[in-house]
């Protein structure tokens, strides 16, 4: 989690930004959509999987073969209680620009303006939109976007990366064959996550920021 080298300003105002979005209260309207990504290598084991008996557990041979490696974004809205998980062939910054539009247009589309809390990766910029749609549609989606970039080696501050986490421990910790079954999955994992409400109880704030970096409001020390 605490990988920072320098408290800078611009790390305190990056870090205070994305903590008071946190701390406000729920609302539909501009909804606080953590996003992320995460990659997946696919295996398919080559020979078959022996099931577990009485007094004999499962066994799985140690070769498999490869088939290639997918893409999963991840857009939850903790306090929304809902999330989305998409894969893809690639993570170019056309993928991650028609994922944002498709979340924009499809999802919320009736929210007014939608806050994005987002690391540092190339892609992940006003400038993706740009190149995969032209300025013209750029503007328009920017409209009802905001974005709020982690500060450098501080994306533990992107609740998504929990997301990822649980849907790791919970759905991709096995060997997975073939990118239409990581789709059911994800799909699986998805609807079962949206239905049971779950949400990502975030106790970090401002005030405990300043006690552990050692800080006064915006200024360092």
């Amino acid at each position: 989690m605490w990988c920072i080298p320098k408290i800078t300003d611009e790390f305190v105002e990056r870090m205070e930004d994305i903590l008071d979005l946190y701390e406000k209260p729920y609302n539909p309207e501009e909804p606080v959509v953590c996003f992320d990504e995460k990659s997946k290598r696919l295996f398919e084991d080559t020979r078959p999987v022996s099931p577990t008996k009485p007094g004999k557990p499962r066994r799985r041979d140690y070769e498999y073969k490869r088939h290639g490696t997918r893409n999963i974004f991840c857009s939850v809205e903790p306090k929304g209680q809902h999330r989305e998980i998409t894969d893809t062939e690639r993570r170019t910054r056309q993928d991650f620009s028609l994922e944002i539009r498709r979340i924009v247009t499809a999802t919320y589309r009736t929210a007014k303006k939608i806050h994005f809390v987002l690391d540092n990766l190339n892609t992940h910029f006003q400038k993706s939109l740009r190149e995969t749609f032209g300025p013209r549609e750029k503007r328009r989606l920017m409209r009802r976007i905001c974005f709020h970039h982690t500060p450098k080696h501080a994306s533990w501050l992107n609740m998504a990366e929990i997301e990822l986490s649980i849907l790791g421990r919970q759905a991709l910790n096995q060997r997975i064959p073939t990118s239409h079954v990581l789709r059911e999955i994800c799909e699986n994992y998805e609807r079962q996550r949206n239905q049971q409400k779950a949400t990502i109880n975030w106790r970090f704030t401002k005030q405990d920021a300043r006690k552990v970096f050692k800080y006064e409001s915006t200024k360092l020390i």
